[in-house]
């Protein structure tokens, strides 16, 4: 790591070394030209139907390739730019915090800010207890916060524990709004394994992530189907990859597989607990429900499961949720109970009807509502997830 010191307002960056910039820059290079090599027009050869077809699912999975190899080039190639900008705490707040500190057992060692959005601040420092003493970082946030006079939480990935051993922590400033999550499930009544998945993850900057699959068909294939798309989602935006290359990269991989009774679908919430923006996304996914204490509203979008196409046009449905919105997300079961052409419409009037605050209640009381309306019987799996959002 080499740090730079800027001449205004003691500004400070920190960026990799040259040699392995310069590296990764040759990787992205050498990616990049590998992608051109399979980036062509397709070029039917005389021949029989059945190599023609051939040939043209041999180009198609060269394009899927040449689009990873090019994503690849691209995050590499961001990683080699990157830099960090950071300014040191002002003299006389680092003197009061690390002596306050001190004085409850935890040593600190060169806090500074990090820039972020909308003028907020993240905080950075090494922080370890003496004589093998332990204490949150919940704790030790919350006595910073008081010293700082505002409010912060430890990032997603700091540890949780301040430990004789000096680790990094990042302090984020509390977000404006609080999620708080509920999920019910009933399983296909033929089955013992729901095909139905869902995950909840809560990103470094102030964002949670809500994503639900649904399995084609039911039982343990169909967990497994969907099991494996949030896997790798989860994996891909933690490592970077934007929310819809990600989907698309999950997409193109079970396009390629050519399995015909492969194509779970895909819900994804991304709510900004800062502003609470919310962007819906979801690819062959049940309707979803916006309840507010006046009204009730439909989100849906329409297109196919994973893995139909080659490319799958997303377009996310974006809300600014207010306090007190919950957001219901519900697998294709759930609204098939209900019956006949206005399904979306009575299970609308059920979720218009539940007067239960906490997210677990709203969601185990809607499954229950569903289920009734089956006659009692569950003939496809069922998942309702309820996402309730809260000014803090």
């Amino acid at each position: 790591m080499i740090w730079h010191k800027g001449e205004v307002r003691e500004l400070q960056t920190a960026q990799i070394s040259d040699l392995c910039r310069r590296k990764l820059l040759n990787y992205a290079d050498s990616f990049q030209e590998l992608a051109r090599s399979y980036d062509r027009e397709f070029e039917p050869e005389q021949g029989s139907r059945e190599t023609l077809l051939m040939e043209r699912r041999l180009w198609e999975n060269g394009q899927i390739i040449s689009g990873h190899l090019t994503e690849m080039a691209k995050i590499m190639t961001e990683a080699a730019c990157e830099v960090l900008e950071f300014s040191p705490m002002e003299g006389r707040k680092k003197r009061m915090l690390v002596q306050a500190l001190a004085e409850e057992g935890i040593h600190v060692e060169g806090p500074c800010y990090l820039p972020r959005e909308d003028g907020r601040k993240a905080l950075v420092l090494t922080m370890s207890t003496q004589r093998n003493a332990k204490v949150s970082a919940e704790d030790a946030a919350d006595m910073i916060s008081v010293l700082m006079d505002r409010r912060f939480a430890p990032s997603a990935s700091s540890p949780y524990m301040v430990e004789t051993v000096p680790q990094s922590f990042i302090l984020e400033e509390e977000a404006g709004f609080l999620v708080l999550t509920g999920f019910s499930r009933a399983v296909k009544e033929t089955e013992t394994v729901s095909g139905d998945n869902y995950t909840v993850l809560e990103a470094e900057k102030g964002r949670v992530t809500v994503m639900l699959s649904d399995g084609t068909g039911s039982g343990e294939k169909a967990d497994r189907e969907s099991g494996k798309v949030l896997d790798l989602m989860e994996k891909m935006l933690e490592a970077g990859y934007g929310t819809d290359t990600a989907i698309n990269m999950v997409n193109t991989a079970l396009f390629a597989a050519g399995e015909d009774d492969n194509h779970p679908t895909l819900d994804i919430c991304d709510i900004d607990l800062y502003t609470g923006n919310c962007e819906l996304r979801k690819v062959g996914g049940a309707v979803t429900f916006l309840k507010r204490p006046e009204e009730v509203e439909r989100l849906i979008t329409g297109n196919l499961p994973l893995g139909v196409f080659q490319q799958v046009e997303i377009q996310p449905v974006c809300k600014m949720l207010q306090d007190g919105d919950y957001l219901i997300m519900v697998s294709d079961g759930v609204v098939d109970a209900f019956g006949g052409e206005n399904d979306a419409e009575l299970m609308l009037d059920a979720v218009a009807g539940v007067q239960d605050s906490n997210p677990g209640e709203i969601a185990d009381r809607l499954l229950r509502i569903a289920i009734r309306a089956g006659g009692g019987r569950i003939r496809d799996d069922m998942t309702v997830g309820v996402i309730g959002i809260w000014e803090t």
